[in-house]
Order: structure tokens, then sequence, then C-alpha cells
């Protein structure tokens, strides 16, 4: 590394102090308060040997004159916390004190290194549970076997009242059929998942359980239950409020929830009157950890409104009247009290915040009629359609008539090639001609709903402008086209027929990722040289519990927006700035550019350093056109393989789903149930060979380069292969199975509820591991025109709470735990057994108390 030229005569070097990193003898009693001078000493030692050089300026800021960046102060941090005669120095730390005078000032005094203002509450911790590999394997096979019993005895139904539909005379016929056995059908799977729960479990208790045992058995059981069931899609309804109510939780009345995080322990959930809360809040009421599974209260007051990405432990709450922030949590044992305005994590009292929205009048009856008109929609129009479409299409084509043997013309059989002929037809033009129509839709339909809704005007909630709204929302968050188009040029013409406001567009061939969200994208605006990676919510509508009112959420010009980030209508960010991965966008004080923001809350970092602007000068010049024309190329090769394997995976589906659509009576049933398993597995399997492919058998190496650089691309290749699917093996044993099988370096009875790798082969998790849901190991990071990834490993018995984000180069200890909505910054070293919380996430100072538990 090279080091800038002309150090200050303030200069140190290891041979003046006569210290090293094995010198423990300091001054003062414990070794860690001596001088001044002693301790910017010991500092300097430690920061030359990262740096590798001989001296380093006592009054050199680490990052402009240094050279430093976060990577190698991470690595300063480090080997500070392993010395005895030094305080702990957290990376915040690194930032508001980045000289070594003004950082040994700063924590030199208190003698530990600064904390959040809000520490979660404390206690003993007890021990992480090891539970044995028989124990794993049986409740896996328990598992297994439930799970094939349930979607045998769904798909035997299905085939049953697919063919008495069928059996009807003209549409007309067909279409009441439908409505019959559909509504039946409906309201089945929406009471079976309320009746399994109070059967097995009846009402849920504060205590824990050990994982893989009988009571996860049960526990399992009712949260896949509770989270298949089709009231999921009507999240944003008074009806998904009833149906948690259904489950025992206590709910008030005009209580508006719009986050698609169902609940799973529901009678330990109390939500008082008019509460609000919004897209992507956690309030799960259980938690896994140390190989339990924890239980305990989450409790909202009245006239609450919780932002979006909020996370709340276990044993949390809200008082009347009180808020809590955009990007911010509640830790085990926090409180807000009434009225109050927090935000963070863990959430700290805060000046002002979030806009409020003037109420408007919503009654009783304006709920109950919303809520009826939907499931008279959803009866009438949809699951007919979903139930009756098929037998539809197949009395209205004749080429998957004969596929399927319906007509007395011709029934080709399963060996026949006319047979695989027009199975390969249909599945062509029904594939391919939703791709060219629904992308045709998209960028016409919900420009019509556009216009009931007017930025800046409030209108009540359950009417007329609020469905158009959320049909707006809904249709155009199609996570498929955004895999297709994201990480490529492409993704800024699909964004702008959608109605983003990009004008003018500077072309970098990665100006979005492919996940990004919105409210309305109508009311979304990026600025001309802004690069946005993955997981942006452009939250451009806000909420009361009676009304809702849409604005314009704007990001400046030349910006860098990291993973993870909500970017609010109101945010206090101007141009050329920074917003690292999770970070909490202000919503008050000082308009902020120029400059790097880090954290939630938020502080102010360099906008850039050395190491991530090395490649700058290739998004600009004479050098851009060429690079950007490969790329583009390249990323357009991306897209086909995506939309191939797509194809290919929709005709062995329609393969398997037309066969056993041929086949008649019981034998016909029993088919289809088995079909239905079947494709579950081989939909993974499917996955996995793709993924495999993709990477040619081969590992990812740790990677420093340019966006212009082939290994970067096919990062972005790999990003396509849409793995969120196996979240349908949460919690599961065949979950770590699937990710060891993608290349992951995956250990023994490791448990996830959830967590997602994004660079699976960078990853390695110990035995024991405790995943939550919504978890994420991300092995790499993108700066501007900079990319880096790294191995991060997990050793044995880590537990990762729930919408912890852990970062690249990263190792995490034996039995240490990453607290709910934490994010572990590149190149942090976490010891065996510690605690860390907080965004940036440092060390607790002490541990949580153990959750009691009950007499079985």
């Amino acid at each position: 590394m090279v080091r800038p030229a002309g150090i200050s005569s303030s200069a140190i070097s290891t041979s003046e102090t006569g210290t090293s990193e094995t010198d423990v003898s300091g001054n003062g009693d414990n070794g860690c308060v001596g001088s001044s001078d002693a301790l910017q000493g010991r500092f300097a030692d430690v920061l030359a040997g990262v740096l590798q050089t001989d001296q380093v300026s006592l009054d050199g800021n680490f990052f402009e004159e240094l050279g430093a960046n976060s990577l190698v102060m991470a690595q300063f941090c480090a080997r500070v916390r392993k010395r005895a005669d030094l305080p702990s120095v957290s990376i915040k730390d690194i930032y508001q004190h980045p000289t070594i005078r003004s950082l040994a000032a700063a924590v030199g005094g208190a003698g530990e290194s600064s904390a959040p203002a809000t520490e979660p509450e404390s206690g003993p911790e007890s021990a992480p549970v090891r539970v044995s590999s028989c124990r794993y394997m049986v409740c896996g096979a328990v598992q297994l076997l439930l799970f094939v019993g349930y979607v045998f005895v769904v798909g035997l139904v299905a085939a049953r009242g697919y063919h008495w539909v069928a059996a009807g005379e003209g549409l007309l016929h067909i279409y009441l059929r439908s409505v019959v056995f559909g509504g039946a059908g409906f309201v089945a799977l929406c009471a079976f998942p309320i009746a399994a729960k109070w059967i097995l479990v009846g009402r849920w208790k504060v205590g824990e359980f050990e994982l893989w045992g009988l009571a996860y058995v049960r526990f399992w059981i009712v949260r896949v239950l509770v989270r298949a069931n089709p009231m999921f899609f009507f999240v944003g309804n008074p009806l998904y409020v009833l149906y948690l109510r259904l489950l025992g939780a206590r709910i008030g009345r005009g209580v508006t929830i719009l986050s698609r995080r169902i609940p799973v322990c529901t009678d330990l959930l109390t939500i008082g009157d008019d509460t609000v809360l919004r897209k992507e809040s956690f309030f799960l009421c259980y938690r896994a950890h140390g190989g339990r599974i924890q239980t305990g209260p989450v409790t909202f007051g009245s006239n609450v409104v919780i932002g979006e990405k909020t996370v709340f432990d276990i044993d949390t709450s809200v008082g009347d009247g009180a808020r809590l922030g955009h990007a911010s949590s509640l830790h085990r044992g926090q409180r807000i009290p009434k009225g109050e305005y927090w935000h963070g994590s863990p959430a700290q009292p805060a000046r002002t915040g979030m806009g409020v929205v003037p109420p408007v009048r919503c009654g009783t009856a304006r709920r109950t009629g919303y809520a009826v008109m939907t499931l008279a929609q959803v009866l009438l129009v949809v699951v007919p359609l979903v139930v009756g479409g098929s037998y539809m299409l197949l009395d209205t084509s004749p080429a998957i008539a004969r596929t399927v043997g319906t007509t007395a013309t011709a029934a080709p059989g399963v060996t026949t090639a006319g047979f695989y002929t027009d199975a390969l037809r249909v599945s062509a033009v029904v594939f391919f001609g939703f791709v060219v129509l629904g992308t045709a839709a998209l960028c016409t339909v919900p420009r019509v709903l556009n216009r009931l809704v007017r930025p800046g005007r409030v209108y009540p909630l359950y009417g007329v402008h609020y469905s158009a709204h959320r049909t707006i929302a809904r249709t155009t968050n199609v996570k498929f086209f955004k895999r297709l188009f994201g990480d490529s040029s492409y993704i800024v013409h699909y964004l702008k027929g959608l109605g983003y406001k990009l004008a003018p567009v500077q072309q970098t061939g990665s100006n979005f990722g492919t996940e990004v969200e919105h409210e309305s994208p109508f009311h979304s605006a990026v600025g001309t040289g802004t690069m946005v990676a993955d997981g942006l919510s452009m939250v451009n509508a806000d909420f009361s519990s009676t009304s809702f009112r849409v604005g314009e959420a704007r990001i400046g010009r030349d910006n860098f927006i990291g993973n993870n980030i909500a970017f609010p209508v109101g945010a206090r960010t101007g141009d050329n700035c920074l917003l690292a991965t999770k970070v909490m966008v202000p919503l008050d004080g000082k308009v902020h550019e120029g400059v790097g923001l880090l954290g939630s809350p938020p502080f102010e970092i360099p906008r850039s350093v050395e190491r991530d602007s090395r490649f700058d000068h290739f998004l600009s010049g004479d050098e851009l056109p060429r690079h950007l024309a490969v790329k583009n190329r390249y990323n357009l090769a991306t897209m086909c393989l995506f939309l191939g394997a797509g194809w290919v995976y929709f005709f062995a589906v329609t393969l398997l789903g037309t066969a056993t659509l041929a086949a008649r009576g019981v034998a016909g049933s029993v088919m289809v149930a088995m079909s239905t398993a079947l494709t579950v597995v081989f939909t993974a399997f499917y996955l996995i060979l793709v993924e495999r492919l993709v990477g040619r058998f081969r590992r990812l190496c740790p990677q420093l380069c340019s966006i212009y650089h082939r290994d970067f691309w096919l990062h972005e290749r790999l990003w396509k292969v849409p793995v969120e699917y196996f979240h349908v093996f949460n919690g599961t044993p065949f979950k770590p199975l699937a990710w060891r099988l993608m290349g992951a370096r995956v250990g023994r009875r490791v448990f996830d509820d959830g967590c997602y790798l994004t660079d699976r082969t960078l990853a390695a998790i110990g035995d024991d591991c405790t995943l939550n849901l919504a978890s994420r190991i991300q092995c790499h990071s993108q700066e501007d025109g900079t990319f880096k990834s790294d191995r991060s490993t997990l050793h044995a018995g880590v537990t990762l709470g729930v919408a912890a984000h852990v970062h690249y180069g990263v190792s995490v200890g034996e039995d240490a735990t990453l607290a709910p909505d934490s994010f572990l910054m590149k190149g942090e070293e976490v010891p065996a057994g510690a605690r860390w919380y907080g965004n940036p996430a440092t060390e607790a100072r002490s541990t949580e108390r153990p959750c009691p538990v009950p007499a079985s």
C-alpha cells in the first residue's frame, strides 16, 4: 500500500515508542488507563502494524492522509480488542475520531469504546444447546413425511375437484362449478391453519424449547401452515386483521397492517386501536437463539405508527401514541414510552422523524364493505379463474387438448413425439407470451390507475384510491421482471417504462440491481450519475390508521446507494452521497452532500477512499463506451440464459402436469398428488443444477475489481438464480442441504429459518449455527465502480438474529451472537462467545437474561 509522502513532525514509530503488539505493560492498574501519550503510542503501534509501515502520524486522518479504508480500520479494531492494555474500539469510534490523537482522547478517559445511547436490557445468558445428529435427522424425516402427506392430500383433493369441474357442460356450468369447488377449497385452506394452531398448541405462552424436538415439530407445523395460508394475499386488508385475531392475537379497532411478515406466536401479540404497522416490519413473537426457540410478547399501544424495515425482538413494547422510524429496531427488553419518537438500531429517542398523515373519516362500515367486496372478488373472479381456467384453456386450445387427450380426435401418449411437441409449443407460447404481454401490461395499466392517485393529496383507506394504489404497488413490483432486467443497462429502460423519473441517465450498466422496490414508480426520482445496489425500497407513501398520502422520494445526483435501504419522502440527503448498507436515511437536520452516511442512527463518513475509487476512470471518458458495450453483450447473454432456463423449467412442469391431467379415476388423482410433491423436489434440484452450471462447478474467489471485469459479471449472473424458492425448506434439515449442494460450506445440525446467502461459495457456516428469518450473509460489496468480495465465516454455535446482516471478510467466533437487525461490517472479527449488536455492530457490555422455561 502506498503511503502519503511528508509524514508530519508528530509521526511516531514503533522504535520510538519502544512498544510492540505483545507489549502489555502499560501504566495504571489494568493496563487500559495511563497517560494520553502512552495510549497514543500503543494505538500508533497497532495501526502501523496493520498498515505495514514503520510510522504513522498522530494527527493524520486515517482515510484522507494515511490511506486507510473501512476494511483496514476494522482489522485495526480487531487487533486492539485482542490487547489487554488497550480499551476496546468500535468502527463508529474510528469514523467519529479519525486520528490517533482524537481517538485516544475519546476512548482513553472512559476506558471503553462508545456504545449506542440505549443498550438492550441484559442479564446472564444460557449456554447454547447442542443436539445429536440422530435427533436432527429424525426430526427431518418427520417433517418430510408431514410435508409429503399434506401435499399429497391437497393434490388428491385438487385432482378430484378438477375432474368434477371439467365434467361441466359449457363455460357457464364450468364457471359455476369452479365457484363452488374453489370457494370451498379457499375456505378450507384458510380455516385449516387456524384449527391446527388451536389443536396442536392452544395458546402460545412465554417460554423456550429446544430445536429438533417434539415441541419444535408442533411449532414448525403451525409456522408453515400459518405462513402458507391464502390470507397472506390479504395483507393491507381488514380481512388480514381478522385472520390474526382468529389465531389469538389481541388487536384493537382501526388497525392497519401492511407488513407481509406474518407473526407466528400470535397469542403474544397485542396491538392497540388505530395503530399502523408499515411494510417489512417484523413482529414475529419468537426467535431462534442458541439452539432454542424462544417466545415472548410484542406489544403496540394505541395510535402507534411503525416505519418500514423495522424489527421487534421478543419482550418489547411501544407506548400509546409513540412512533418508531424506518430502518430501526427494538431489542429484547426495550420499551418506547408513551408519545415519544424513537429511531435507530437499537432504537433511541429522537427529536423528529416520519411525517404524520392527517386522519380522515374511515369507519367500521367502510372497512367491512371493503373486506366484503374483496372477498367477493376473490371467490367470484380470482378463484374461478385459477380453478377453472386450466380446463377453459384446454377447451379453447386444440394443441393443449391433444396433449392431455381431452378430445375424441387425438390423444397422444406420453411415449409419442406429438406429446412432447405439443407440450413444447404450449410452454413456449405461455412463457414467452407472459414475458412480452406482461412487460407491456406493466408499462400501461398502472399508468391508467395512477390517474386516480395524486401526490400530496390525502385519501381515505379502503376505497377506490386505496385499491388503485395497492394494485400499482403489487403489479409494478413483480420480481420476475426485476430479476430479468436488473444488473444490466436494460433495467433503466424498464424502470422508466414503469414510471421512474431517471432522465437524463448516465448509463453504467449497473445503475440498479434486481431488488428495487417502491410504493409507486411514478413518484420515484433518481438523479443523474447515481448507482443503486440491491434492496432499495422507495418509501413514497405515508399512512395513518385511516388515510394515506403519496409523495415523491427523490435521490440526488452522483449518489451511491448501498444494500437494503429504505429511502423515504423528505430524506435529508442531496448530491454526491454514499449511503452505506442498511443505513437509516435521515429525515431531520441538515441536508447531507458530498459525504457518506453509515449506521442507524446515521453518522457521516468519508464519501470515498482511494481503494474504492481506483476504477472510477472506467465510469467516464473514452473508456466507458468500450467497456460498457462489452458488458452489455455479456448481460444480454445472461438475460437470454435466464429466459432459457425459465422456459426449460416451465416446459418440464408442463410435461409433468399434462401427463398427470390426462390420467383418470383414482389412479389419475394419485398421480396428480404425487406430481405436486415431485414438482417441489424437482424445482429445488433444477435451481441447484442451474447455479452450478453457471458457475461451472467452481468456487468463487475473493475479488477487488472494476464492475467492467468479467468476474463481476459472473456474480451478476449468479444473482439472477431465484434462490428465494428454498425458503420452502426453512426450519428443516433440507435448507442447509440445499446451500451445501449450491457450494456453501455448511456444517452439521444448522438451523436456518430464512437466511439468505448472496454468494454461496464464499460463505462458511459451522456446526449448530442458528440463522433467523431474513438474516443475510453478503460476501461482497459494490461502491461506485469498484466491486469487492471475500469469504465470511461463522464458526460453530453462532446465532444470527432476525434481519441481521453480515458483510464480507467477516469472522464470527464460536457461540457468538449477532443481535436482531444488526449490521456486522466488512472485516470485523467477533470473539468467541461475544454478543454484538447495533448498526454498525459493536460488542455488548453484557449479555441477555435467559427466557423463562415453562413447565412441560
